[in-house]
């Protein structure tokens, strides 16, 4: 039995819902902890590509459980859309469960998180004005609306009477938008309340019982450590903890029930919204990166930004997030390339730094310090084990994982289940050393 954290080593769209749709196949419940519909999965199977937003990709397989758990905040519309996709593709739903403690994202939130991106000019951050931070601000002022309240008709009706005339005044004197009527919202809702209540449970008595049980239990974040509330590159982050602690507070377990924590990064970086990027490149490799590795958002479709592999911010994830093991994911994207760069270190105003810096300002103006690999121009998305890879493939991986001090434990060839090498199966493999023998980093 095991209980694994499954979280973004960069800054999202690491390729952590294949590898969390991987892990399902050994796991008896699958918990999605934090975030809201700003995050988007990707999951190719048999040819068909299923895009999911709040449900855990192990819906796709039929006899795992499925948790939306208290840290998330919920649009029971898009949710409801995905249900209704799944149903179409023939995919059952009755084993997805949803928290009751879950907060609910409100047709108000959605407005004054766009129409704040827009206020902020030149400052935005680069939110996919889905509501997401609105409905996590009203949260932590104690007037949310949480997935227990819409199942009380009447106290629903109280609390939004009240939080809709607050809204609107945002609304119409800040933001000058026509406010919303109250009933028409209360009425929408209560119909989304009726189609969602069967599937509502009590998060925490619900995973504590399975482990009593023995089951496995998957834990998965959206979005990457460096988008983390508290740990990432302020102020562009989102707006919950996408890093390994907050599968404990977004779920309701201990901290001692988690049995590992594996961290997903691409063998490149990609980041999507505002932000310094130290290794982004704009060039013709960036944009090969980019057409090569189709990055575009699940989410919102905008095209991502690339870069070189950064070592200091996979190993600053390795140490927020307790990682154990990594998967790296798109190695077949570097298949072209006659060289291959690894940031192994910043220089911060003269001084060379192998540490992330915490300090907004003074990441704005790393410049990265690279080491040169020689890359290996032939294919690789038909290796299914590490003997399989080109000599200097294998090599690119060896680097990483002593650079980053941590085993890797999977790696990823393609978008396709089976365009994976499985080095160590997290859930029910021993913990050994895998592709990483030195026990420093070698910056």
């Amino acid at each position: 039995m095991a209980n694994v954290v499954v979280i973004g080593a960069q800054w999202g769209d690491e390729g952590k819902g294949k590898i969390t749709d991987l892990l399902s196949r050994s796991a008896d419940i699958v918990v999605r902890y934090q975030g809201g519909v700003n995050a988007g999965h990707t999951v190719v199977v048999n040819d068909r590509t299923f895009k999911l937003h709040l449900i855990p990709s192990g819906i796709l397989y039929p006899n795992t459980e499925c948790i939306i758990g208290s840290g998330t905040v919920i649009d029971p519309k898009v949710l409801i859309e995905e249900l209704d996709t799944l149903h179409a593709l023939g995919i059952s739903t009755e084993n997805l469960f949803i928290s009751s403690a879950a907060h609910v994202t409100m047709p108000y939130h959605r407005l004054i998180d766009q129409a704040s991106e827009v206020q902020r000019g030149v400052h935005k951050i680069g939110t996919t004005g889905r509501g997401i931070g609105p409905t996590y601000a009203d949260k932590s002022e104690r007037t949310g609306i949480r997935m227990l309240d819409l199942l009380d008709s009447h106290g629903l009706r109280r609390q939004l009477e009240w939080a809709i005339d607050h809204k609107n005044v945002i609304l119409e004197k800040l933001y000058d938008l026509p406010p919303l009527d109250a009933n028409t919202v209360i009425e929408e809702y209560l119909g989304y309340a009726e189609r969602l209540k069967s599937h509502v449970v009590d998060c925490s008595l619900t995973i504590y019982d399975a482990i009593l049980r023995r089951r496995n239990i998957l834990f998965e974040g959206a979005q990457g450590t460096l988008l983390d509330l508290d740990h990432g590159t302020y102020p562009y982050v989102t707006s919950s903890n996408p890093v390994a602690g907050g599968a404990c507070i977004g779920t309701g377990v201990g901290p001692t029930m988690i049995d590992r924590v594996i961290g997903v990064a691409k063998a490149y970086t990609t980041r999507v919204g505002e932000g310094p990027f130290p290794t982004e490149l704009e060039d013709e490799v960036g944009e090969m990166l980019c057409d090569r590795g189709a990055e575009f958002g699940t989410t919102t479709g905008r095209q991502r930004r690339c870069g070189w592999f950064d070592a200091v911010i996979g190993r600053y994830a390795v140490r927020i997030n307790g990682m154990d093991c990594l998967a790296i994911t798109k190695l077949d994207v570097l298949d072209e390339l006659d060289e291959i760069k690894v940031c192994v270190a910043y220089e911060i105003d003269g001084q060379r730094c192998k540490d992330f810096p915490t300090n907004a300002r003074l990441f704005a103006h790393c410049k990265p310090i690279y080491e040169t690999l020689p890359g290996w121009k032939q294919s690789t998305e038909e290796c299914r084990t590490l003997d399989d890879l080109p000599k200097t493939a294998q090599d690119y991986l060896h680097f990483l994982a002593e650079i980053m001090a941590v085993p890797i434990a999977i790696v990823s060839l393609g978008a396709d289940r089976d365009q994976t090498i499985i080095v160590e199966d997290p859930i029910h493999g021993p913990k050994r050393a895998l592709l990483y023998t030195n026990t420093s980093s070698a910056t």
